[in-house]
């Protein structure tokens, strides 16, 4: 048991790691990503999508555990020792993605407090303010238009007249 927290606790520094080096530059996917798409179909320069960064959860659990697969067999082939190490493997597994969602969370934290963007925050927020007053400071006839919406309310007919009137029911 003590061994699998450890496995957790490294594969969830090593999801930090991908996640963060992947986020600076994925050269590698977009090497694997000219090698096996044609021209037309290959991803656009200014792309930051990895094997890991900027993908969805089943994308990155298919690399993730493709990685380990490689590694382990790597492993079983290098090593006379057969160990059956299943539980530790899915413990990999699961602490890696669980690394690069928590990196992804810091990532995306830091790019959101840089002060370009908090003041662009601030700057909508402002807008979406003295708009919100705007409205409600314009319906000075409100009362109005809600008295006439219920007297139209009362004049249309019921459900149960409008099928009355198209034969559905008696």
């Amino acid at each position: 048991m003590t061994l699998e927290i450890i496995v957790f606790v490294i594969a969830i520094l090593f999801g930090i790691i991908i996640y963060w080096r992947e986020s600076k530059s994925n050269r590698l996917y977009r090497f694997f990503n000219k090698m096996m798409h044609s021209k037309d179909l290959q991803m656009e320069p200014d792309n930051p999508k990895g094997f890991v960064h900027k993908q969805v959860f089943l994308m990155r659990l298919v690399w993730i555990t493709l990685l380990y697969v490689i590694a382990g067999a790597l492993i079983s082939f290098a090593t006379p020792i057969n160990v059956i190490f299943f539980q530790y493997f899915v413990s990999a597994i699961v602490g890696t993605l669980i690394g690069t969602y928590i990196a992804s969370a810091f990532i995306f934290t830091s790019q959101g407090l840089k002060k370009e963007n908090l003041k662009k925050k601030f700057d909508e927020a402002v807008e979406k303010g003295k708009d919100f007053v705007e409205d409600l400071t314009e319906d000075d006839e409100a009362p109005e238009a809600v008295q006439e919406e219920k007297e139209s309310a009362k004049e249309q007919k019921s459900a149960r007249d409008r099928l009355k009137d198209k034969g559905m029911i008696n």
